[in-house]
């Protein structure tokens, strides 16, 4: 069962945790290490996250870091932490889509979406899960098993974006990438309970489907 607590970053906002940051209330470093302290709390049950970046995140959000303390102009997710789909291309990662033979299909080059997170400032702390090659309403494949819905076992975290709307609603990011042609973000955000945004398609640039989020609301 998911739990909310007002003093732990992870449960904050994308919102809350850019104008922190940038305010210099908290750290970048303080919160990607709530996210990845939360993914190694509760993704051993949920299996939502399927590769997780620690080093790789810590070292993003300490340059975070130190551009806000040198002044430099901030991008709008500036430090806070997310997560990116299993099936778009981050440079050095596995773009598996959850197919087996993709495993070891490493992106030379980030898709025009994480190219896009890493200019708001993003800090990608793992990726998630999909059915395989993303056309189910579920998640589950042979390759990194099954997702589970963070608030009960019995019930679907939906699909295909199951993985990213799972981690966002048991605080393992901030915001979650997910793509949808026929419902896998909207399905996923309504099993779940989080809130998904899916832009019409071609309004941003692509390489396998449209690249919209999954987020939180500020808090009140």
């Amino acid at each position: 069962m998911v739990t909310q607590r007002e003093n732990e970053l992870w449960s904050w906002s994308a919102v809350d945790l850019a104008r922190a940051i940038a305010t210099r209330a908290i750290s970048s470093r303080e919160a990607v290490q709530s996210s990845l302290d939360r993914i190694t709390q509760v993704n051993p049950a949920l299996n939502a996250v399927v590769e997780v970046l620690t080093d790789e995140a810590l070292a993003a959000a300490d340059a975070a870091d130190a551009a806000v303390k040198s002044g430099a102009e901030l991008g709008v997710l500036h430090g806070v932490p997310v997560t990116i789909k299993v099936n778009v291309d981050q440079r050095g990662h596995a773009t598996t889509n959850g197919v087996v033979a993709f495993r070891d299909v490493i992106a030379a080059e980030d898709s025009p979406v994480v190219a896009n997170f890493r200019k708001a400032g993003a800090v990608i702390v793992g990726r998630t899960n999909t059915p395989a090659f993303s056309h189910r309403w579920f998640t589950n494949n042979d390759l990194h098993g099954a997702t589970y819905n963070p608030w009960s076992r019995r019930l679907t975290p939906g699909g295909s974006s199951g993985g990213a709307a799972s981690a966002v609603a048991s605080g393992m990011g901030a915001i979650a990438h997910g793509n949808d042609f026929g419902g896998s973000i909207r399905y996923p955000a309504y099993a779940c309970g989080v809130a998904g945004l899916r832009p019409t398609p071609g309004r941003f640039r692509r390489s396998i489907r449209p690249r919209p989020a999954i987020g939180r609301s500020p808090r009140r």
